[in-house]
């Protein structure tokens, strides 16, 4: 715009104020597009700084996920080693413990003094209450490991209960105290395996804790379950102790003279029952005994029908000059076994594989009369493998026995596939000295 001379001040003025108008216009536009470039860049600015942190987090989650995958392969490789760890130590430990209660009964049958008759009796005892720590510990390995899960089925309450009545009466009677099981015909699904552990240490506790009196089990029908219950007449556990005593290596009570159990029992009932769900209490008053009570689901299925029990009688001179044929790869058992059965004068062989027992059996006269094989034997050999070929040596089906300390069901399996008797090691000799005088006849 151009000012003339000689135009008055209203012009001037107007023109004054059209100028302010229009420049007032073009800074409103610069400044909008200032606000819009800097908007603009602000925003970019955002953008890349929300990238960073979202490439950052992203980082930071990749690398915790590969934490948590670390952590979990550690944890499975942990849980596989303390699986395999319970397995394999619980047969290594079981070995020793046979062999020691084998020679324990050789060197009982050369004994013949009372002095000499009463050591190793105390021995057998120290065995007795080993092996029953070795099986607890193993049992609570296998727990935590995961790798012992309850096989339920269904059957009668009083298979598991009668044979208890025998297990115990003999304890019971030494201890001077009354034992009454009731009989039941109740059908419960459970585990029979971890159940008759539960009730075998419930019995186990309230006698080695009752001094005087007596220990009754007895069975009540509690709507669609029943309730077994185990009742003492011993110094009953206080109330702060009620809790304690489930737990591992805790006891009711130290001040019993005579009493130095390592207070696992409980801690075994407890974690059983948790595993097959069936609640346990305790209702006890001080000075006036203990009733532990489990709580069982009755069964609406007829339990198949039980094979025959066999009944193994005990034939002094029997097995003298059976012949033997043991098949063993552990060198202390073998000895043991050698040791035992020669005392009670069999004639023995001994191998350590199948193919060993097949060049033995070349060279002898006479073909054993019965075949005492180890399940596991070395480089993967299972017994009944070993007594197969054995048996094809002699062309003859020989009756044989398996030994081992494997205490699985998948054991118990084999055996039954493969029809043969089986014993678990550590061997009552009693027990295995009936058995093979009944292959002999």
């Amino acid at each position: 715009m151009t000012i003339h001379q000689g135009e008055s001040s209203d012009d001037l003025r107007r023109q004054i104020l059209k100028l302010e108008k229009i420049n007032r216009a073009l800074m409103s536009r610069v400044e909008r597009s200032v606000d819009s470039q800097f908007n603009a860049f602000s925003l970019f600015e955002t953008a890349i700084a929300l990238d960073h942190q979202v490439r950052r987090r992203t980082q930071e989650l990749q690398q915790a996920m590969r934490s948590i995958e670390k952590a979990k392969t550690q944890a499975e490789a942990a849980s596989s080693l303390k699986s395999t760890f319970a397995a394999s130590v619980g047969h290594d430990l079981l070995q020793p413990l046979n062999a020691a209660r084998l020679a324990l009964s050789a060197l009982g049958e050369m004994q013949t003094g009372p002095d000499g008759g009463a050591l190793i009796e105390q021995v057998d005892r120290c065995l007795v209450t080993l092996e029953d720590l070795i099986r607890t510990l193993l049992d609570l390995s296998k727990l935590d490991a995961g790798v012992m899960q309850p096989e339920i089925r269904s059957f009668e309450l009083n298979d598991v209960m009668e044979p208890l009545t025998r297990e115990f009466a003999h304890f019971a009677q030494k201890r001077g105290l009354k034992l009454k099981i009731f009989v039941t015909r109740s059908t419960v699904r459970s585990d029979p395996s971890m159940l008759r552990r539960i009730l075998q240490n419930l019995l186990a506790n309230a006698l080695r804790y009752t001094s005087h009196g007596g220990v009754l089990v007895g069975v009540r029908r509690r709507g669609k379950n029943v309730l077994v219950q185990v009742c003492d007449t011993g110094p009953g556990v206080p109330e702060d102790r009620r809790d304690a005593i489930f737990q591992e290596f805790q006891r009711a009570h130290n001040d019993i003279p005579g009493q130095t159990g390592f207070g696992l029992g409980l801690a075994i009932v407890r974690r059983f029952t948790q595993v097959l769900g069936h609640p346990v209490s305790l209702a006890s008053r001080v000075g006036g005994g203990s009733t532990f009570s489990v709580l069982i689901p009755l069964s609406e299925e007829a339990p198949p029908p039980p094979a025959p029990p066999r009944q193994f009688v005990h034939y002094p001179n029997r097995i003298a000059g059976a012949k033997i044929l043991v098949i063993e790869n552990e060198p202390e058992v073998s000895e043991a076994m050698l040791l035992l059965l020669e005392r009670w004068g069999c004639d023995v062989a001994v191998a350590v594989s199948g193919a060993e027992a097949v060049e033995k059996l070349r060279i002898l006269s006479d073909p054993p009369q019965i075949v005492i094989a180890d399940l596991h034997l070395n480089n993967g050999e299972l017994g009944p493998e070993a007594i197969r070929a054995a048996r094809g040596a002699c062309g003859q089906e020989i009756p044989a026995l398996l030994v081992t300390a494997d205490h699985s069901p998948r054991a118990e399996e084999i055996a039954r596939r493969e029809r043969l008797e089986m014993l678990l090691k550590p061997v009552r000799p009693a027990e295995l000295r009936s058995l093979l005088a009944f292959l002999l006849t």
